[in-house]
């Protein structure tokens, strides 16, 4: 053993969030100060009370020490009492629940630092836990299970990831399990096969090229996606869980999908190499796996194997038309592609502002430039240019929404295949109130790509201004199904939906659930303040308007109304009723 390292027997707690990924998603900052807060005001302190230590964080997680497994326990306990107080009146949304997983065995110790199966199995150990409980191995069960008074429910025994034996497990609950809180219980697993592509980690060594790694995993997401017979998360879920550190059974139970692929890119001049692994979401066992080292030119052809071999692993049967669809990508040249790839990394980045348009704008260009028959960059633009008719960036914003027109009817002459191409349609087609194009466009989205979470959206938007609201439900929520990181940003849709056919209290519900994952929302507020009117609750829309007045002080309610596009004017009376009843307008 090197010099300076030692073996001991120690207790070991591995604990993280649920749903760490998805809280970033929502609110980066707010998740971080709550961490923080929770740790300042309640869990470093009992960890220091009960004599444990923290051997290291790791982004929502931590890594823990104690002398005994019976204070070890106790402190967990303690831990997941004390959140139950501290979550009291915390949206479900923005709750943060932990899990936490105990074992006693033996450590090697490097420094401050902890190594060895003790700590893996406690690592294991905690994947395998409930939100708001605690997981014990079986030999920290044997030390507790006579010393502690604590009801432990038999959790079974796991094969774990680089452990030789099977792990037994048992289970303490703060709370019922099924009562646990909303950001913790998992998705319900489809009854089809469902998978979350991971974005591939860039292995290149130059950030630069993270636009090419990312690119790589939406191609596979988009051809995967094409397949009926599959359940595939969409690109803005998936991407919740880039740069950080998860355990991927975990992701699976949070997004409630039976398996995911992962991997990585490594691109150099004009070779790239990629790995990809697809692994069961209960077990964390691979079921294929594979190296590609090709010449870049070949990209287009690995893409495709991927998308084969994940088809023959989960054995599903694809219809003529669907193979047609995975087999003509759109792309043949690799340097257009890049280009394309590029611009679409700017356009769904961060950042939205007049550098991102020029920036998206002119690698579209530049990828038409290389080739003229390639319909995607095209389509790009007249999402580019659709985006900078919201928010006006380009010296003529007045004349952008003809122009996005224009752009996605070229893509589309030159691809009919392209699934985004047709969704753009749809929104160009909504800003301009033509209902028949609009349904059109993201009927043809979804004929060509069912998974569609953003169409299945649009499609559902179309029903709410023609007047047909209840069938506008099921396609927004199969929508918040596929996307289930970004509810919230379809939640207000749905909402939409419940006012315009009546339903005042549902509609209620979910504005005031859009609110508590996106605080800042002044459009919620306006028709949660409605849906009040209409429910005699005149005070909390009063204090409603108050908050989005706060928000927003030159809101115009009328004006609002006027703006959005209601085939029927009629349709827009209720909401200027409900804010009426509330004594709100005049």
């Amino acid at each position: 053993m090197p010099k300076g390292t030692q073996r001991r027997l120690a207790a070991i707690i591995s604990a993280d969030v649920v749903g760490y990924s998805r809280l970033m998603g929502i609110d980066e900052v707010g998740t971080l100060a709550a961490l923080r807060d929770h740790r300042a005001e309640l869990i470093d302190a009992l960890i220091a009370g009960h004599g444990g230590r923290i051997v290291k964080t790791m982004g929502d997680g931590l890594l823990l020490e104690f002398p005994s497994v019976v204070v070890a326990v106790e402190c967990a306990v303690a831990i997941q009492t004390g959140m139950i107080k501290r979550n009291e009146g915390i949206a479900d949304a923005r709750l943060i629940c932990f899990r936490l997983g105990i074992h006693l065995g033996d450590v090697i110790v490097e420094g401050d630092d902890i190594f060895g199966d003790g700590v893996n199995i406690a690592a294991r150990i905690e994947a395998l836990g409930e939100p708001g409980g605690v997981t014990i191995s079986d030999d920290a069960y044997r030390q507790v299970r006579d010393r502690i008074d604590l009801e432990w429910r038999d959790g079974a025994s796991h094969d774990v990831k680089n452990i030789a034996r099977p792990v037994q497990i048992w289970h303490w609950g703060a709370v019922d399990p099924a009562a646990a809180p909303a950001n913790a219980v998992p998705q319900p697993v489809q009854d089809k096969p469902s998978i979350v592509v991971l974005p591939f980690n860039n292995m290149s060594g130059d950030p630069e090229q993270e636009y090419f790694s990312d690119g790589i995993t939406e191609d596979i997401i988009t051809d995967l996606s094409k397949i009926s017979q599959l359940f595939v998360i969409a690109r803005n879920s998936a991407f919740v869980y880039k740069d950080k550190t998860f355990n991927v059974p975990d992701v699976c139970r949070e997004l409630g999908v039976k398996f995911a692929l992962e991997g990585s890119i490594r691109k150099a001049a004009n070779r790239v190499r990629i790995t990809a692994q697809l692994i069961d979401g209960s077990s964390g066992g691979h079921l294929w796996a594979e190296r590609y080292d090709r010449d870049l030119t070949d990209i287009f052809k690995v893409q495709d194997d991927v998308t084969q071999q994940i088809v023959g692993a989960l054995k599903v049967t694809l219809s003529e038309s669907e193979k047609s669809l995975i087999a003509d990508g759109g792309a043949k040249d690799v340097a257009s592609h890049d280009y394309f790839l590029k611009g679409r990394a700017l356009m769904f980045g961060i950042k939205r502002d007049r550098e991102m348009f020029d920036g998206a704008t002119e690698s579209f260009r530049r990828s038409i430039e290389l080739d003229p028959d390639y319909g995607a960059p095209r389509a790009g633009l007249g999402m580019a240019y659709l985006l900078d008719h919201q928010n006006r960036w380009s010296d003529t914003p007045e004349r952008s929404l003809d122009q996005a027109e224009s752009f996605v009817s070229e893509a589309i002459a030159k691809d009919g295949k392209d699934p985004f191409a047709h969704y753009v349609a749809a929104m160009v087609a909504m800003f301009k109130k033509d209902y028949e194009r609009w349904a059109d466009a993201a009927d043809r989205a979804l004929a060509l790509n069912p998974n569609y979470a953003p169409a299945l959206n649009v499609r559902g938007v179309v029903y709410i201004y023609t007047g047909a609201p209840a069938k506008a439900i099921p396609f927004i929520e199969e929508a918040m199904r596929l996307d289930p990181a970004f509810q919230g940003q379809y939640m207000h849709f749905l909402g939409t939906a419940h006012f315009v056919a009546g339903d005042h209290a549902a509609a209620a519900a979910l504005f005031r659930q859009r609110i508590s994952v996106n605080p800042t929302t002044d459009l919620s507020r306006a028709f949660l303040a409605s849906a009040l009117g209409h429910l005699n609750d005149a005070d909390e829309a009063r204090r409603i308007w108050r908050e989005l007045k706060d928000i927003n002080p030159g809101y115009d309610a009328r004006a609002h109304m006027d703006r959005l596009p209601f085939k029927d004017p009629g349709d827009a009376a209720p909401f200027i009723d409900g804010w009426r009843k509330a004594g709100l307008v005049e």
